[in-house]
């Protein structure tokens, strides 16, 4: 500790001389340095004091204003600051400013993704431990249900002076924001909703409230990692889960019955219909054909009715006839009949038991036309010898 002579001491001799204080303290500089001091110099002398202050000090400022020199990194942005205030942001690239304690400089990384978890905690870096934080993820739902959702968001900052100046803790404000959006959109939705469907993106309202601030925060992702209702009551609700995949399954397979019979109903409804029409058009036009036949044989009754009544009974007869197995010969006409009887056994024979004469007589068909055709003839020539 340098001392200087009369400082200190309280005399009634006034100040103290200041050449003496200069010569005390060149002297003392001087043994600091290495040089040896002039005692035969006089009191009054100053040309003792010849330390190179100027070169010091030049040498001083010259360190003082290289460290105004920084770099700004790729991806990043430099902050400089006067006094504390903002002056104006640099690009990449190397800067200078004036430096501390005038001004000062920070950098800022932009493109870095910065992580943030909510309603839970990772418990270490690949452990993959998860820690549960009940107060950030326990939310209600519009029903009245308490839902425990935990989730992740990532974003990055897209305004380096709004990201220093406009916030305390970023962290914080993306956590208070995200718990907003989320909190919002969980009071509007039911339990069984976000189970099934999950939670909708809320990127968009996370993003609306920061700007809102000038956090200088951009929201990149919000993943749901975990959502499902409390541990006390998760039981309860897997069997009013289980209850409802049943109910749902029933549901199914009702309908896949009902897909499968209702078409076969219709088209079995559609063909009775066509048959019915088919049926119905098949009735009139033989009872149109019936009438006009009738109509007819009316006429032709009315001309000839002895004719008209012979003919209709020579008809009806060969109807009736045309169906049995009796063979009518007639011996008065004189004419002579041939009969396939060796067609007539072999038709017999070959016919299965217990159709007898009648299936051989239904096999020979043209074996009764011809004697059907004769007995006409025969009951013919009898009518023409009559008259």
């Amino acid at each position: 500790m340098i001392k200087f002579p009369g400082f200190g001491q309280r005399n009634n001799e006034g100040p103290p001389d200041l050449d003496e204080v200069l010569r005390d303290l060149n002297q003392k500089l001087n043994n600091l340095f290495g040089k040896k001091s002039n005692n035969n110099s006089q009191p009054n002398d100053n040309k003792g004091f010849d330390f190179p202050i100027a070169p010091i000090l030049a040498i001083v400022a010259t360190i003082w204003l290289a460290t105004g020199f920084y770099i700004v990194d790729q991806g990043s942005l430099g902050v400089e600051q006067r006094f504390g205030g903002y002056i104006q942001t640099t690009e990449p690239g190397p800067r200078w400013h004036w430096p501390f304690p005038i001004e000062s400089v920070e950098v800022v990384n932009m493109e870095q993704v910065r992580r943030l978890e909510v309603g839970y905690r990772t418990s270490g870096e690949g452990t993959g431990g998860k820690t549960k934080v009940p107060r950030e993820a326990l939310m209600l739902t519009e029903d009245e249900n308490i839902i425990d959702l935990q989730f992740a968001v990532q974003y990055k900052l897209n305004n380096a002076k709004d990201y220093l100046f406009n916030n305390r803790s970023t962290d914080d404000a993306v956590m208070s924001a995200a718990e907003t959006a989320i909190r919002e959109v969980v009071g509007k939705s039911k339990l069984d909703d976000l189970l099934q469907k999950g939670l909708a993106d809320t990127s968009e309202r996370m993003q609306a409230i920061l700007d809102s601030y000038k956090t200088g925060v951009t929201i990149t992702s919000v993943s749901l990692q975990s959502a499902q209702p409390p541990e006390q009551v998760q039981e309860a609700f897997e069997d009013v889960n289980r209850a409802n995949q049943d109910y749902q399954r029933q549901i199914n397979e009702g309908q896949a019955y009902a897909n499968d019979v209702i078409p076969k109903a219709r088209g079995t409804a559609s063909r009775l219909a066509a048959e019915a029409a088919g049926y119905k058009l098949k009735v009139e036009n033989e009872a149109k054909g019936n009438a006009s036949r009738f109509e007819q044989i009316l006429t032709q009754y009315n001309k000839a009715p002895e004719v008209t009544r012979q003919r209709l009974y020579l008809d009806a007869q060969e109807q009736i006839l045309s169906s049995t197995s009796k063979v009518i010969v007639d011996q008065k006409g004189g004419s002579l009949l041939y009969l396939p009887l060796d067609k007539l056994m072999a038709t017999t024979t070959a016919s299965p038991p217990g159709t007898g004469v009648a299936g051989a007589a239904g096999s020979s068909s043209n074996a009764e036309v011809n004697t059907t055709e004769q007995s006409r003839e025969v009951l013919r020539s009898r009518e023409r010898d009559s008259r």
